[in-house]
């Protein structure tokens, strides 16, 4: 059976000066607020969290999910966690993906 995963936005920034040099627009900002959460069931994409970021986070929480208890060579501080931020180079926002307790 795999677990649930709680993701939360920990952190979002903006690089103003990387937006004016390649931006085309800034219609299509990214909608994470911190401390948003989204709870991860069966590996589905959870509602409202954008596909960039999914396709970030994905891969950490198949691993939490399946059983993976430790990324980045025992860095944190706690096991059945990973801190992860989606790939756009103008607004990265940084997410907590962990292991919900099921008891």
């Amino acid at each position: 059976m795999m677990k649930k995963i709680k993701i939360t936005v920990l952190k979002k920034v903006f690089h103003e000066e990387l937006a004016n040099l390649y931006e085309r627009s800034s219609s299509n900002m990214c909608n994470m607020q911190e401390d948003m959460t989204f709870i991860v069931v069966d590996l589905n994409q959870p509602k409202g969290m954008c596909a960039s970021a999914w396709h970030s986070l994905y891969p950490y929480v198949f691993a939490l999910a399946n059983g993976t208890n430790k990324f980045f060579d025992g860095w944190l501080k706690e096991d059945n966690k990973a801190i992860v931020s989606c790939d756009d180079g103008i607004r990265p926002v940084s997410f907590l993906v962990e292991v919900l307790d099921e008891n």
